[in-house]
């Protein structure tokens, strides 16, 4: 009888199958950028597709939206700079943003940014940040620009 609820028990954590989560560290799917106080030209853009398949409010709950895995973007800052830096997302769609910071802490907007595009503004220490966009539908990409800068808000 054990055996039989072992092998039942197996049988339907093969059916779960594996539990998708955040991989901070996987390469970003647009890249890496490294940036210092007073970079230039400001706003540092990079084009990319929103969206993914994990809804990042079960994993967050103050995120919001559709998002991959692995980061879209990210960022290596190596000062902390007199400015804020403001990272924020522009697209004709309404987008997400999730960013973590190299302190562990995890930052999440949906529309503090112009209309409907999230802006999450921090007082940056130096180290690495992964950024993900998201969407509203499981599996939707939209197009979408993410912008990175210390003085401009989007």
């Amino acid at each position: 009888m054990k055996t039989m609820l072992f092998a039942a028990g197996l049988a339907l954590a093969a059916l779960a199958g594996p539990a998708a989560a955040q991989d901070y560290n996987a390469n970003a799917n647009y890249g890496d950028v490294r940036l210092s106080p007073g970079f230039t030209p400001d706003p540092h853009l990079i084009a990319m597709r929103a969206g993914g398949t994990i809804d990042a409010s079960t994993r967050f709950n103050t995120c919001r939206g559709f998002i991959t895995a692995q980061p879209d973007a990210r960022l290596w800052w190596d000062g902390k700079g007199s400015l804020n830096l403001k990272i924020s997302a522009i697209s004709n769609s309404d987008v997400t943003l999730v960013v973590n910071g190299p302190n562990g802490e995890w930052y999440c907007d949906d529309d503090s940014g112009d209309g409907f595009n999230p802006l999450v503004t921090l007082s940056p220490v130096a180290g690495r940040y992964e950024i993900w966009v998201g969407t509203y539908s499981s599996g939707e990409t939209k197009p979408a620009v993410l912008s990175i800068s210390e003085v401009t808000n989007f």
